[in-house]
């Protein structure tokens, strides 16, 4: 071999050299960072299977899409003849379908989220075994896919008080915020329940049970005057509670603004959503062993 063909390979291999990136995956150490500069890494895999999850959700329904606000309607519709024309439940004198969809709203929006979120790794086993990625990506992505079918069936919410003579209140810019206590309430326990459920699939059932009583304790088919006044103070200590009576309140303009036990509620769930993602990012380093 020549002596300038020598000099070309050596050339060619500390440039192949120069440019080569090294990525190294090491097991996380003790309680550690939560890393949630790597989230906004991988955010083009969130969209991606962000838009799986909602995909494959009504894959081969002949309605397709259209079971995001049959749901709630067919639920607003048994909700009113039980609880409005049989029990005569009060509605802060609001008509009661529109009372019921505004609380059923928020509240579907947290079941799904809550429970997609607590069975997320298991359905996502073969995923998680083969590809590396943060695994704060998939409880994520569940609690997102849930604000898709909340912003089509507010839509139907928006049409109720038109129909119904409601006008909008300068208050209504505020519902986000009611919402985005939802969110971190559904993602709080679904961090907790995902690392869990891994271990102990008995928390997988144990949270369909949870999510029954916890909606009969939320004030989504009654209103919270029927509740003494002596109990009033700890009922609001509910996150879901505080969220559900703010949304009524920015949207419909009923019931009284957030009070100190819905600011008391707010830290806790922080507390639940930071001590849940510590906790997720602790045991994922040995989830694929068990999943």
């Amino acid at each position: 071999m020549s002596e300038a063909a020598e000099q070309r390979i050596k050339r060619g291999t500390k440039s192949r050299e120069a440019t080569t990136q090294v990525l190294r995956i090491e097991a996380s150490q003790g309680w550690g960072s939560l890393q949630l500069k790597e989230l906004w890494d991988y955010r083009d895999l969130i969209y991606f299977l962000l838009w799986r999850e909602v995909k494959g959700r009504y894959r081969q329904m002949a309605l397709g899409p259209l079971w995001i606000v049959l749901q709630p309607l067919v639920d607003m519709v048994i909700f009113s003849l039980i609880f409005g024309v049989v029990a005569k439940l009060p509605s802060d004198g609001l008509p009661y379908p529109l009372f019921s969809y505004s609380g059923l709203l928020p509240w579907n929006f947290f079941m799904r989220a809550t429970s997609s979120s607590a069975n997320c790794l298991l359905s996502n086993a073969q995923l998680i075994s083969k590809v590396y990625f943060p695994r704060l990506v998939v409880p994520l992505v569940s609690v997102l896919s849930g604000l898709i079918d909340f912003g089509a069936s507010l839509i139907i919410l928006l049409g109720m008080m038109v129909f119904y003579g409601i006008q909008l209140t300068p208050w209504a810019l505020t519902m986000p915020l009611f919402l985005a206590l939802m969110a971190a309430t559904a993602l709080g326990v679904g961090l907790w329940s995902a690392a869990l459920t891994v271990y102990f699939r008995d928390v997988g059932f144990m949270m369909g049970y949870l999510l029954r009583v916890w909606m009969y304790a939320t004030p989504v088919a009654y209103s919270t005057n029927v509740i003494p006044e002596r109990w009033q103070f700890l009922y609001r200590l509910n996150p879901t509670t505080g969220a559900i009576e703010g949304f009524r309140w920015a949207l419909l303009g009923v019931g009284e603004p957030p009070r100190l036990a819905v600011l008391i509620s707010t830290v806790f769930v922080l507390v639940l959503l930071v001590t849940g993602a510590y906790f997720f990012r602790r045991t994922e380093r040995t989830i694929v062993d068990v999943v």
